[in-house]
């Protein structure tokens, strides 16, 4: 009769002493980095009661302009779905010149980057420049929301195409295809149900990033949060967020039913 055996995961790290010393480099690491940090522990204690005002303000949340709160989630709404539509349509082509399988490589490079550009700030900073550039509202947010799109959508588009079945791709050369034909006959119907799931999640995380870039002026229900708290407004605020977050969970369920749907 054999002893039955269990299986135990392996430790991060094989050797005791090195895992130990690891540890403890880590420990001594995070204990110095807190300690120099300039932390002025007086005004800490002070934004705590600036804090307790600011909740103190807040409740119960006032939904007595909800007209203003409806035109800025629907600004945002239409932020998302425009930057979202830009944004794949952008992507596509970005997306073809980008994967190494069917693109020359001087093309690849460009492509590659040029979506590493995108992916390479945040969407504040990108909302900051193009507000300077356009002025305050929602253009500046669906442009900062379309160089997004691109930087997320393009990315996983072009790894889709490089891992697609390129004997449909030879087959139509072998009979002297063109590259257009060839591209749109073998190659999209491959990645088309990507595109489409990848359009619907950044439709939704669009929605939820024009809230964020509202806040520097990009318009949407963001602008709106950020007068309300210039205003001093704190219980409207709140109504507000609590608006936000209802609306990011809808669309979050609404999205993921899609999706499900589609697998």
């Amino acid at each position: 009769m054999t002893t039955p055996t269990t299986w135990r995961k392996p430790p991060f790290i094989a050797s005791p002493v090195l895992r130990w010393a690891f540890y403890i480099a880590v420990a001594i690491y995070l204990v110095g980095t807190i300690g120099t940090l300039p932390i002025d522990w007086e005004r800490a204690s002070e934004g705590l009661t600036r804090a307790g005002r600011i909740f103190s303000g807040a409740f119960p949340p006032s939904f007595a302009r909800s007209d203003l709160m409806i035109t800025g989630f629907m600004e945002s709404l239409k932020i998302a779905i425009l930057a979202t539509v830009l944004g794949l349509l952008l992507s596509v082509p970005l997306a073809f010149m980008a994967a190494r399988n069917i693109a020359p490589k001087p093309v690849y490079f460009v492509g590659r980057g040029l979506f590493i550009l995108a992916r390479s700030f945040h969407p504040v900073i990108v909302a900051i420049i193009f507000v300077k550039a356009v002025g305050f509202g929602p253009l500046a947010g669906a442009l900062t929301l379309t160089i997004y799109s691109i930087g997320f959508v393009a990315k996983l588009l072009a790894e889709r195409i490089e891992e697609i079945d390129f004997g449909q791709v030879e087959a139509l050369r072998s009979v002297g295809a063109p590259y257009l034909v060839t591209m749109v006959y073998a190659i999209v119907p491959q990645i088309m149900p990507r595109l489409v799931g990848l359009g619907i999640y950044q439709l939704d995380s669009n929605l939820r990033a024009s809230a964020v870039v509202g806040i520097v002026g990009a318009g949407g229900i963001g602008s709106t949060l950020a007068n309300a708290f210039g205003r001093y407004d704190y219980d409207f605020a709140l109504a507000i967020t609590m608006v936000i977050v209802g609306a990011i969970l809808i669309s979050e369920a609404v999205s993921g039913k899609i999706r499900k749907n589609m697998t």
